[in-house]
């Protein structure tokens, strides 16, 4: 018999934002913001997404800087978790 060789896939996508709404239930916003380069003015552009995160033990609040990593979808709309002890991250 031949075996079957599982790949795993690479790191899952992970992000740095700052919780906007942290008014709902196990869910905080967070708003992550990235610079892009504008083709045809060349001047830099700020982009704000916001995501919807689960947060196991309700401890992030407005105004906290915390990373989010991407994992299977809770609901509709949120598929980014909290990973423990990702409190006030520092960015370069």
């Amino acid at each position: 018999m031949e075996e079957q060789v599982v790949q795993k896939k690479g790191s899952k996508r992970s992000f740095v934002g700052l919780v906007t709404s942290d008014k709902m239930d196990k869910t905080i916003v967070v708003s992550v913001s990235t610079k892009k380069l504008h083709r045809l003015y060349k001047k830099y552009v700020t982009r704000v997404k916001k995501c919807k995160a689960h947060d196991e033990l309700n401890d992030a609040h407005v105004g906290d800087r915390v990373r989010i990593v991407e994992c299977k979808p809770y609901s509709k709309e949120k598929c980014w978790r909290l990973p423990c002890c990702s409190f006030n991250v520092n960015v370069k």
